[in-house]
């Protein structure tokens, strides 16, 4: 058995110790690694190996086993003086015959360097995981969402149901809804809570950067590509909720590998041959209109469907006024802890934003009541202290009249107890103990075809 020139340097630059004996337990070769250890035993140089009987310069050497059993003896620990290894041998076949044997020394120096790099890794990755975390930390709960009027109070409601799942979830509504405050409440309602939540917006990238967000890379995928790779949302969101918002503006080719990845749960970074598996619950989120992007080729129908099969449309601020003025106040006392004084709105103000379309919704009332709190330092916010479109432009609809503010603030406080009181047969009798009420007075004060606790059957 020869060596030729180049796998002996091949071996020879390897920090392994590596020793090959042929048939007759000969020594044929041994890389530099293995040599200086056994001079470090013989406390000094020994000459050329090649040719010597193994046993004679090792008397208690295993290698010469594997040519009688035919098969690998591996992680085998030895230790000599200070010296602390383990081994892994191997028979050489030629066909079916034995004609040699190898051994991979392997130093306990060198495995404890790689697994301190390991833990280095990890420890990053740890770190790289707890910032992920602080940076996307899920503030907001269910408590958080405002839902007086009937379609909201249903839409909480449904959305609190299926946090206790671990469904796919589409959130559809027009921009400024407040789709990423729902998608938090259902992450801090379920039983990921303890997760990291992580959540993208889809628009921000294009096909190429949103693809290696997502799913990550290897070393060298690309020119540019960190060392070491990096790893992906789906990763970085293991065992919590990631959340892409704006779907509908993902590419249609990344749209195909975004299904995979919902219905095999595996990925494949950027780059990357082995696929990796993945514990992450989606929710997706889009003020788009996904069945025309659909019929005009935007988005795949496949994909389409296996987020629609759990959808929660939040209505729209226009539609659901009755949550207004409880808004105002959850964003004026914000404010007001914000700017150390107390904020107020006057009657004639409310009416004012009771009459308007909203179409920035949620978002925009903020605007304009933070636009309202800097500009009035008095604290009240009078009908004048508005932009100039609120006083000035079109309503949708007449301010709202005593009687009907009155029915608001019932529903609304019925509405709260039940939530606290539950919608059940025993909740609403319950509710209407504590508001010195009948149990048919209250279904009168709610009787309304939207109403979700007026049903006979509940989501």
């Amino acid at each position: 058995m020869q060596l030729d020139p180049i796998t002996r340097a091949v071996l020879d630059a390897m920090q392994e110790g590596v020793l090959i004996i042929d048939a007759q337990e000969r020594i044929v070769y041994g890389n530099r690694a293995y040599v200086a250890f056994l001079e470090k035993e013989a406390g000094g140089p020994i000459g050329p190996i090649e040719g010597y009987p193994l046993r004679l310069l090792r008397p208690g050497a295993r290698l010469p086993e594997v040519l009688v059993q035919k098969r690998p003896i591996l992680h085998t620990p030895r230790q000599e003086s200070e010296d602390i290894y383990f081994v892994n041998m191997y028979p050489i076949f030629d066909g079916a015959e034995v004609v040699g044997g190898l051994s991979v020394v392997t130093f306990w120096k060198d495995a404890f360097d790689f697994r301190a790099e390991l833990e280095r890794y990890e420890k990053r990755s740890r770190q790289v995981l707890r910032r992920v975390n602080k940076a996307n930390a899920a503030h907001y709960t269910f408590d958080s969402i405002v839902a007086v009027s009937p379609r909201s109070a249903a839409c909480r409601e449904l959305a609190s149901r299926l946090a206790q799942t671990d469904v796919t979830v589409l959130l559809q509504s027009e921009s400024g809804t407040g789709k990423e405050l729902y998608a938090q409440a259902i992450h801090n309602a379920s039983p990921r809570s303890a997760g990291v939540f992580v959540a993208i917006n889809c628009a921000n990238f294009n096909a190429n950067m949103l693809e290696s967000e997502l799913f990550g890379y290897t070393e060298g995928a690309f020119t540019g590509a960190k060392r070491g790779g990096k790893i992906g949302l789906f990763e970085a969101a293991a065992g919590g909720t990631l959340f892409l918002d704006e779907i509908s503006e993902m590419d249609v080719g990344l749209q195909a590998k975004l299904l995979r990845a919902l219905q095999e749960r595996r990925i494949r970074p950027v780059g990357g041959v082995e696929e990796v598996e993945t514990d992450v619950r989606i929710i997706a989120a889009c003020n788009a209109d996904l069945p025309r992007y659909v019929e005009e080729g935007k988005f795949r129908t496949d994909l389409f469907y296996r987020l629609n099969t759990f959808p929660i449309h939040i209505p729209p601020l226009r539609e659901r006024r009755e949550d207004i003025p409880p808004l105002c106040r959850s964003l004026l006392d914000e404010l007001s802890r914000k700017l150390k004084r107390r904020l107020e709105l006057t009657p004639e103000a409310m009416d004012r934003l009771l009459a308007h379309n909203w179409p920035g919704n949620v978002r925009e009332l903020r605007n304009v009541l933070e636009f309202c709190a800097y500009l009035t330092p008095s604290g009240v916010i009078t009908e004048l202290s508005l932009p100039e479109n609120l006083r000035t432009g079109p309503t949708a609809q007449p301010p709202l009249t005593l009687a009907q503010r009155t029915r608001t603030f019932e529903r609304a406080e019925i509405l709260r107890l039940l939530a606290y009181n539950g919608s059940h047969l025993e909740g609403k009798k319950k509710t209407a103990a504590q508001l010195g009420i009948s149990l048919a007075t209250l279904y009168n004060k709610l009787a309304s075809s939207d109403n979700p606790f007026v049903s006979k059957t509940n989501f």
